[in-house]
């Protein structure tokens, strides 16, 4: 079973950058597909990005298409999530997720595994 940490989170003001990181470990990390997800208080965990095994195939919410950018790194076992444009609703809990398929689902029922996440917390 593949475990996941996230880093990268912190504050930043609105219209700048983050990037976020999860590092894999314990499985074979080109067999899955990877995804954030992210968890603003008081409501449900929503779909941000997936990519497939190879990169192939990318999946973004309407809401960050164009700001956001998912990439992976299978020789260094580790996901990415490039955030420019950030916005206070971007403010939330982002999770890594891992899916055993090769490629990837918008719904967080089709996830296998997840980290522990990290805040993002964007000022106006």
């Amino acid at each position: 079973q593949v475990q996941l940490v996230e880093s990268g989170g912190g504050l930043v003001q609105a219209g700048g950058s983050l990037r976020l990181s999860c590092a894999a470990s314990g499985g074979t990390f080109r067999t899955y597909s990877m995804g954030w997800f992210r968890q603003a208080p008081g409501k449900e965990r929503e779909f941000v990005a997936g990519v497939d095994w190879n990169g192939g195939i990318i999946n973004y919410a309407d809401s960050v298409k164009g700001r956001f950018t998912i990439s992976r790194d299978n020789a260094k076992n580790t996901v990415y999530l490039q955030m420019n444009s950030l916005k206070p609703e971007d403010t939330a809990i982002y999770y890594c997720a891992a899916r055993s398929s090769f490629y990837p689902a918008t719904a967080v029922a089709g996830w296998n595994t997840w980290g522990q996440g990290t805040q993002v917390t964007v000022s106006s």
